[in-house]
């Protein structure tokens, strides 16, 4: 049994998919910790932002880790540390101590990622790795589709904390699992070093990029501290890509991007997260707040779309087979396009087969990105740097959900900010005072009504008519931005080609 492949995929696969699950349970608890814990409407972004950023800035130096020390040692670290910070965060009473926990939940779901591939690539022939790489694949979609429904139940009929804490069993049975199963597996030529500077100037640099796109909005785009943190981004990013020229094991090899095939995955996977993972998170506020359906109802609501993920993914996996990844990825970011200029149509009195038809067009469109990116990105990558191609695959994604949510969510500030004064005024509303208008904007922001104590019915009315028709108008100009970065997707697709690995390296990056 010790050492067995399928007991090894069930194995490895409880461990990550908690780290599936967690995405999209959070987004469906996210209106219920912003209530509770009264936070801001960046407070919330950065339950999101943290997680993301954490995951892209380790998942390659995890997969090195992993390499070095052993994917085993990895998986259980990773597994043990995930359910721990969940653990952590449903205990956690302010919104400061969620978003470290999250972070760290980051952490470690990075360390866990790259080393469950690692141990299906050293376990199974290839002859089977394919299949074994497919059933995975149909987990993970399971629990993504699963998250949405579970985290409504779980909100609904106990609290936003048992969204946190139902990781931990769920982590102890893979810990359990892993110690009973896992055999170890080393590299034979495992690096030897860490190119700790640079770790530290890529995390550098992506925490001054985020930070600036969340705090613009109440800095003010044209403030200087808006534009230092932009300044030092690029220049982290400029030290970043000098220093790896010099060292002698660098994060990410360079050398990778010459294949502008390559880059051009890298750049869609970046792209398609910006788009999907960034008007998805305004979805759940939309969905909750405005509609004011339950937790479990904006679940279900949610479920064309994951649904057409694990639908449309075997189906865009044989296309692929057939005719190559470029037609299929240019086709599946048109249909994300479709999808998102559909989504910015949502308004107060939209139904929910109108949004049904919008979010499986979502889900259908995503499933060729998602799958075609293994081909392209790892297919066109030295068979060497496979691994390391296949964490700049997910590190790409993470990166980009985490753009998409601060650029989509700095448009929906300023649309408010600019909106909201305005519409209050022709309603006939009371003016507000500059601290008021401040406090409105925010509840607006995330689709909540600023009425006050002991209003009168009628006036209660008129206020919750502004703040969901000011929200409606943002969601909408973020959806249509989603949409236009689609296009540009659709264009980016169109370099894309078959790797000579392709076949060699079809296991990395489906997760």
């Amino acid at each position: 049994m010790r050492g067995h492949p399928w007991v090894t995929l069930i194995t490895v696969a409880v461990g990550v998919m908690m780290v599936a699950l967690d995405g999209t349970i959070v987004a469906i608890a996210n209106p219920a910790i912003q209530k509770d814990l009264h936070a801001s409407f960046a407070d919330v972004q950065w339950i999101t932002n943290g997680y993301f950023l954490a995951l892209a800035v380790s998942l390659i130096t995890a997969g090195k880790l992993g390499d070095r020390f052993g994917h085993r040692q990895t998986f259980l670290i990773g597994v043990t540390g995930f359910a721990a910070a969940s653990g952590a965060i449903g205990l956690s009473s302010t919104i400061a101590m969620v978003v470290v926990f999250r972070v760290l939940q980051g952490l470690f779901g990075a360390l866990l990622m790259p080393a469950a591939l690692g141990l299906l690539r050293a376990t199974f022939p290839a002859e089977k790795l394919n299949m074994a790489i497919g059933i995975w694949g149909m987990v993970i979609g399971a629990s993504t589709a699963g998250g949405p429904i579970l985290g409504g139940v779980l909100v609904e009929h106990v609290n936003w904390q048992s969204v946190f804490f139902i990781n931990v069993p769920v982590g102890a049975l893979a810990l359990v699992l892993g110690l009973l199963i896992l055999l170890d597996h080393r590299a034979e030529n495992a690096p030897r070093s860490f190119d700790i500077p640079g770790i530290a100037l890529l995390s550098g640099a992506m925490f001054c990029l985020v930070w600036a796109l969340i705090k613009a909005p109440a800095w003010g785009w044209g403030d200087g501290k808006t534009w230092a943190f932009l300044a030092g981004s690029v220049l982290g990013f400029v030290l970043f890509s000098v220093w790896e020229t010099k060292v002698k094991e660098p994060l990410i090899p360079l050398g990778l991007f010459r294949s502008v095939p390559l880059s051009a995955g890298v750049v869609l996977m970046v792209l398609m997260a910006i788009a999907f993972l960034g008007g998805l998170f305004f979805v759940t506020f939309y969905l909750q707040n405005v509609h004011g359906l339950s937790p479990i109802s904006a679940g279900l609501h949610l479920l064309p779309l994951t649904g057409m993920m694990i639908v449309g993914s075997p189906l865009a996996g044989a296309l692929i087979t057939k005719a190559g990844p470029r037609i299929p990825l240019a086709g599946g970011m048109a249909v994300t396009a479709l999808a998102m200029f559909g989504m910015s149509t949502l308004d107060t009195g939209t139904g929910s087969a109108t949004m049904s038809v919008w979010f499986a067009l979502l889900g259908l469109g995503l499933a060729p990105v998602m799958v075609g990116a293994t081909e392209v990105i790892v297919g066109n990558a030295p068979m060497e740097l496979s691994g390391v191609a296949g964490g700049l695959q997910q590190a790409a994604m993470q990166i980009g959900g985490s753009l998409g949510t601060a650029v989509l969510g700095g448009v929906m500030a300023s649309k408010v900010d600019h909106a909201l004064p305005g519409n209050w005024k022709d309603a006939g509303l009371p003016p507000l005072t500059p601290a008021q208008a401040d406090q409105a904007s925010e509840a607006v922001q995330v689709g909540v009504a600023p009425v006050p104590k002991g209003v009168p019915a009628e006036v209660a009315a008129k206020i919750t008519s502004v703040a969901h028709d000011t929200f409606i108008s943002g969601m909408s100009l973020a959806s249509l931005v989603a949409a236009g970065v689609a296009v540009v997707a659709v264009l980016v697709a169109l370099l894309t080609k078959r790797g000579v690995n392709a076949e060699a390296g079809a296991g990395v990056g489906h997760i």
